[in-house]
C-alpha cells in the first residue's frame, strides 16, 4: 500500500469520526498526508485508518509525530511492552479471556484518558490486533456537542467550576473517608475545569467521566449529582459515534473533547480482544 493515493471519507456520524484510506502508516508520510491527517483530527476528533499492518515500533513512530508519547503507568513501565505501545486486552496473566467489565474502573465505563494528570493526554491511538467475531465496539461521546446543547442557565451555573480527578475515583465508596484513593496510583488528586477550552478550535467542552471525584467548593452529594447529570446528558445517542472494529484498524482520537468506553457486547470471557495503545501528552486544561 503506497501513500500517494489516500482519500478522506464522509463523516462517520454527526458526533464525529472520519476514515482516511490509502495510507500505509508503517511508512513515512508526505507533507500533504500529514496536513490531511491533522485537519481530520481537528475537525472530526476520531480518525480511522483501516487495513494497517503495524509492529509496535511502527505504531510508536507514527504517533510520535503528534507529540511526546507517555510511558504507560504500569508496574513494568520500563519494559518494551509499555514504553512502545502497551497492550489493552481482556486477557488474564495466562492469556485467557476474562470478563472485567463490571469493575468500577474498567474501560467499559465512560472516561477520558488520564484526566488525573496535570497535563492529560491530547491524543490516544488504538490498534486492533485480535478481535471477537462480532462486537467489542468502542463508543465516543462528543463533549463539545454536549456542552453546546446545554441550556444557557446550566452553562452559567457550571462556568468556572473545577473538577477533582484521581485514578479510581469511581471505586471510592462515599463512606470510606477518602481512603479509597490510596494505593491506586502515585499521582495526587488534580483539579481541572469542568468546562475546558480546546486549544486548537477554541470550542468549549465538558471534562468529566469515570475518574472525576467531586467539584471544588460544592457539597459532595450536590457535586456528584451534577457530574452524573452532565455525564448522562453528554453521552446521549445523538452525541455518540460507535466504532465497530476491524482487525488492522488504527484509530486516533482527541481526549480534549471526547469521552469513550469499550462496549461489552460480546462474550468477553470466551473471545480474545487485544489492542495496542499509545498516548500523546497534552497541555494543562484551561
Amino acid at each position: 500500500m503506497g501513500n500517494m493515493g489516500f482519500a478522506v471519507g464522509v463523516p462517520l456520524s454527526p458526533a464525529g469520526g472520519v476514515a482516511i484510506t490509502g495510507l500505509d502508516l508503517s511508512q513515512p508520510l508526505t507533507p500533504d498526508a500529514w496536513e490531511c491527517i491533522r485537519g481530520a483530527f481537528r475537525d472530526h476528533h476520531v480518525v480511522v485508518f483501516p487495513d494497517q499492518v503495524l509492529e509496535r515500533e511502527q505504531q510508536y513512530a507514527f504517533v510520535a509525530n503528534f507529540g511526546e508519547i507517555e510511558a504507560h503507568g504500569g508496574r513494568n513501565s520500563h519494559s518494551k511492552r509499555y514504553a512502545v505501545a502497551h497492550v489493552i486486552s481482556n486477557l488474564d496473566g495466562a492469556g485467557n479471556p476474562v470478563d472485567r467489565s463490571s469493575s468500577p474502573v474498567s474501560n467499559y465505563r465512560w472516561h477520558t484518558d488520564k484526566p488525573y494528570y496535570r497535563r492529560p493526554p491530547m491524543l490516544t491511538a488504538l490498534y486492533a490486533v485480535e478481535l471477537p467475531p462480532q462486537g467489542g465496539d468502542t463508543e465516543f461521546a462528543n463533549t463539545a456537542m454536549g456542552y453546546a446543547a446545554l441550556p444557557d442557565a446550566i452553562k452559567r451555573r457550571i462556568a468556572g467550576l473545577q473538577v477533582v480527578f484521581y485514578w479510581g475515583a469511581s471505586a471510592r465508596k462515599s463512606d470510606d473517608g477518602g481512603s479509597g484513593r490510596a494505593g491506586f496510583r502515585d499521582e495526587p488528586p488534580v483539579d481541572h475545569p469542568l468546562v475546558r477550552t480546546h486549544p486548537e478550535t477554541g470550542k468549549r467542552a465538558l471534562y468529566l467521566g469515570n475518574h472525576a471525584s467531586h467539584i471544588l467548593g460544592m457539597a459532595e452529594p450536590e457535586g456528584k449529582a451534577l457530574l452524573d447529570d452532565l455525564l448522562q446528558h453528554t453521552t446521549k445517542p445523538e452525541f455518540v459515534y460507535t466504532h465497530r472494529w476491524r482487525k488492522g484498524d488504527l484509530v486516533i482520537w482527541d481526549n480534549r473533547c471526547l469521552l469513550h468506553r469499550a462496549v461489552a457486547n460480546y462474550e468477553i470471557s470466551r473471545y480474545r480482544r487485544v489492542l495496542h495503545r499509545s498516548v500523546v501528552r497534552g497541555t494543562v486544561p484551561f
